[in-house]
């Protein structure tokens, strides 16, 4: 039975490692290496015209970076990977690749804010036209659509809102109109949503998070089809973008281990999430693998697993209530990231940079990223916190 007939759990720990060329070592070794030595001038002078088989610069092409791109490209149904130091670098560099003056791109109004930014000051001041959509819009979405959209960003579930996107829909109106659709796939990992199945041309992540898992890492994957491939691989290339060996080592471990810790973050955060729910002090648990949460139905269409991270809306209460309830917490931490073993909580304020559509819940929000503790001893955390909340 080949590899690519194995079920994912067992893929994650095939994929992307031959111990055969490394003297039988179960995991592709770290090479660090810059300069790279040429047995004879014709294969030097075929490096320089880029015929080269072998690898002629330590800037890309070291086992242990490709190692990782092949094994999640293989995942989630990629042409090819390319791995780059930030997540933040996965979303910008398909952005500048893929346009040029003149273009206009139509971005998800529940995008990450520090891609939201990056458009604002950076494709504008290149001459690229910007503008939001409402994440619901759907096959609505062709409204927007202007005679020069090239791009349609999309994130589902979305960044602190967690509203989940027809990605079908929106890709058969983009493909009809000349249009690449991106999307920002960190939430769900390849393991939770096979993007390219969907209609997606590339897929970015912020490997920082759950595929690395262990927040001792900065990097990012930028998944693309045959198409989009040979734009991004250019600009990768010219722009010199390097992801160090060591970080790309420490996410290939952790993409060994991603699919029982996704299982893990998912089950504790539907328990917690269901706990939440039953508390007087909430107003709205916003988890799409929840049943009976916003974004549900559709994503039971489209996905085949979760994360651990929600959002949940209180009821009306002050902001110092609110400060005491988040400084009192024992076991959630706070932070900006997710997707590491450790729990967080931080509140959230969607509606200060959204443009396109209102946010109005109806009261506060906090975000949870449910980590690798016990479910049992978070809620218990989280019950101490809202007894703070009280007052």
């Amino acid at each position: 039975m080949s590899r690519d007939k194995h079920k994912p759990s067992t893929r994650a720990g095939h994929l992307g490692r031959a111990p055969e060329k490394f003297l039988g070592a179960v995991n592709t070794p770290v090479f660090r290496a810059s300069t790279m030595l040429f047995p004879s001038v014709e294969k030097l002078e075929q490096a320089a015209r880029g015929e080269y088989e072998g690898i002629g610069y330590g800037l890309h092409g070291l086992p242990t970076v490709t190692d990782l791109q092949d094994a999640v490209a293989a995942i989630e149904g990629a042409h090819a990977a390319l791995a780059v130091p930030s997540g933040l670098t996965a979303t910008t560099l398909p952005l500048l690749a893929l346009m040029k003056a003149g273009d206009h791109i139509l971005v998800t109004d529940a995008v990450y804010g520090p891609t939201r930014r990056f458009c604002n000051n950076h494709l504008t001041r290149l001459g690229i036209e910007v503008s939001y959509y409402d994440p619901l819009a759907g096959a609505s979405i062709e409204r927007d659509f202007r005679p020069n959209t090239r791009i349609v960003f999309t994130e589902s579930p979305g960044s602190l809102t967690f509203c989940v996107q027809d990605i079908r829909a929106i890709a058969e109106v983009a493909h009809g109109r000349g249009a690449v659709v991106v999307t920002d796939n960190s939430w769900a990992t390849p393991f939770g949503f096979r993007s390219f199945h969907h209609g997606v041309d590339v897929s970015v992540h912020a490997a920082t998070k759950y595929i690395g898992g262990h927040s001792d890492v900065l990097s990012g994957l930028i998944l693309a089809n045959e198409a989009t491939y040979p734009a991004l691989h250019r600009l990768w290339t010219d722009i010199g973008v390097t992801a160090s060996p060591d970080d790309c080592f420490l996410a290939l471990r952790g993409f060994r281990t991603l699919p029982l810790r996704l299982a893990r973050h998912t089950a504790s955060a539907l328990e917690i999430a269901q706990w939440l729910k039953a508390r007087p002090e909430v107003r709205e648990v916003i988890y799409p693998a929840l049943p009976g949460s916003r974004g549900h139905e559709l994503w039971k269409r489209d996905f085949i697993g979760a994360s651990g991270l929600f959002a949940v809306v209180l009821q009306p209460v002050a902001k110092a209530r609110i400060d005491a309830l988040l400084d009192g917490m024992q076991l959630f931490g706070m932070g900006w990231s997710w997707g590491g073993f450790e729990s967080l909580i931080i509140p959230i304020y969607p509606e200060r940079v959204q443009t396109a559509t209102k946010w109005n819940p109806g009261g506060p929000c906090l975000r949870l990223a449910v980590g690798l503790e016990d479910p049992d001893d978070l809620i218990a955390d989280l019950a101490q916190g809202f007894t703070k909340l009280a007052g």
